[in-house]
């Protein structure tokens, strides 16, 4: 088994910088298949543009752009691509960082795919520093890192979870779905009182059903603006805000840019 070693990836890199221990880097997947391989390190990849397959033990997991997967550096895995082009970043950090924060590195275990919409916003906010690399970057990178880590539990598998078989059937129908879907719909999808399901989602969402479905929406604009050359109107659209000043509040609102100083930092 090969065991690819720290800033190392199959694939041609485009960039990368090491900001105290953790690798920044951005690559294009130019094979149509990997050998069977570990990671030294574990990483966060983010899906930039095309399409591929990761494969593990257990599963096949499909990748869009805008897909963000962790990887524990002891699950051997492969990839293939089924686009012409694919591009994606990467975050990896190294071991002994996790000891120098005083992190927990137990809590890494684990390969997963990320759905959570406020971890793609802080990946977000990462490759934009990532990209544009001011005297402000570096400050801003350290930051958004310990934001990431604090929320690491999140992306985890919660032992002996307890949630409500519904709470996944409602994940779907949110992020699947770019229209403002009302209480109703979703109690009478699902078979539950709307009440009821207004009561017990703020306990397993960590927030109200409206802010989670913005987060989301933000979660699909960015993948739009960082996949493809759209225009900010037809992505406002797209991702179901009223017009191009709402997106543009919404999106001020979560990232602490607008949509066009984003774009401009990720170019």
């Amino acid at each position: 088994m090969k065991i690819l070693t720290k800033g190392n990836y199959y694939g041609s890199m485009k960039s990368e910088i090491d900001f105290n221990g953790i690798i920044f880097s951005e690559y294009n997947y130019i094979m149509p298949k990997t050998d069977w391989h570990l990671h030294e390190n574990p990483y966060l990849m983010y899906v930039l543009k095309g399409y591929l397959y990761d494969i593990n033990k257990k599963q096949k997991t499909p990748c869009s752009s805008g897909t963000l997967l962790f990887h524990n550096w002891q699950d051997p895995h492969c990839n293939f691509t089924e686009s012409t082009e694919a591009r994606g970043f990467h975050i990896e950090f190294d071991k002994n960082w996790f000891k120098e924060k005083q992190i927990n590195i137990n809590l890494w275990e684990g390969s997963q795919k990320i759905e959570n919409p406020k971890l793609h916003h802080l990946l977000a906010k990462l490759y934009s520093e990532f990209k544009y690399k001011d005297e402000y970057s570096e400050v801003s990178i350290e930051l958004l890192l310990l934001q990431l880590c604090e929320n690491i539990e999140s992306i985890q598998p919660t032992k002996n979870n307890n949630e409500p078989l519904w709470i996944n059937s409602l994940k779907e129908i949110l992020h699947q779905n770019s229209e403002n879907l009302s209480l109703e719909y979703l109690s009478s999808q699902l078979g539950l009182h709307p009440v009821h399901l207004s009561r017990v989602i703020p306990k397993y969402f960590s927030t109200t059903l409206g802010d989670y479905s913005r987060q989301i929406k933000i979660k699909n604009a960015i993948n739009f603006m960082v996949s493809s050359k759209k225009s900010l109107t037809d992505i406002s659209y797209e991702c179901g805000f009223y017009d191009q000043s709402h997106f543009t509040r919404t999106f001020k609102s979560y990232m602490g840019m607008t949509p066009r100083q984003f774009r401009n930092k990720c170019d």
